[in-house]
């Protein structure tokens, strides 16, 4: 039978989780060491001491990357010039207590993609160029067997309040940081234009829906003609948010 003598002393407990977390340290130590190793069979994509490339296959570490570019200072422009984007790092802008961008970037495209050149804040940039790479062109692979061969916009910074079918909003738009971008449209790799005001409830529909879904990915907030009648004409994708996907 059990007795209460046969239960470990507290002596032994506190000996049990100290060699316990040796234990664990060790262990973490050991896949540190591996994984770190030039040799390491664990692909890059899949290592979390790897930096963000953004043409690497998406893992679910790939987020976790993702976060650490963007809290590393010069992180995001390296990543974005290794992957090919045509960007220019530029001085901070301080308009405003409320207007302004940090680590302001004047963005021309990505690779063989164009758009109207563009100055907005650097983690704006990147989670565009991973929605380049990872929604919009194998989703026009998929529905034109051809890729995007430039991106339309209205604008990323503009010191304004948001805007509401009412009028103001009150308080300020993430585009006063340059933290969002308004996506009008793409043109194909043949010519054909593709805008979001004719094209959403026509034979381009689903292409569109489906490179909205795959914005969901990279931004906090992505809105679209399904959120309201202001955004009939545009994508509205924002760094900051908790997921809304419209």
């Amino acid at each position: 039978l059990w007795r209460m003598s046969d239960s470990p002393s507290p002596r032994r407990r506190a000996l049990r989780r100290v060699a316990l977390l040796l234990l664990l340290a060790a262990v973490a130590y050991l896949g540190q060491a591996l994984v770190r190793h030039p040799d390491t069979p664990l692909p890059d994509e899949w290592n979390l001491w790897e930096p963000l490339r953004i043409a690497d296959p998406v893992t679910p570490v790939t987020g976790f990357k993702l976060r650490r570019a963007l809290d590393t200072p010069g992180m995001c422009v390296e990543i974005l010039q290794d992957g090919g984007a045509a960007i220019d790092p530029m001085p901070d802008l301080d308009q405003s207590e409320t207007c302004g961008i940090r680590d302001r970037v004047a963005l021309r495209g990505f690779k063989d993609l164009r758009l109207s050149p563009v100055e907005t804040a650097c983690p704006t940039a990147l989670r565009l160029a991973l929605w380049v790479a990872h929604g919009i062109q194998p989703a026009a692979r998929d529905a034109f067997g051809q890729e995007v061969a430039r991106l339309h916009h209205f604008s990323s910074y503009n010191c304004r309040e948001i805007r509401t079918p009412d009028g103001g909003g009150g308080r300020m738009s993430s585009h006063a940081t340059a933290s969002a971008i308004d996506i009008s449209g793409v043109t194909l790799a043949d010519g054909r234009r593709i805008d979001l005001l004719d094209g959403w409830d026509g034979p381009d529909g689903d292409f569109l829906r489906r490179i909205r879904d795959a914005a969901c990915t990279w931004f906090g907030t992505t809105l679209g003609p399904e959120y309201n009648a202001l955004h009939r004409d545009h994508f509205h994708l924002q760094d900051r948010g908790y997921g809304t996907c419209r």
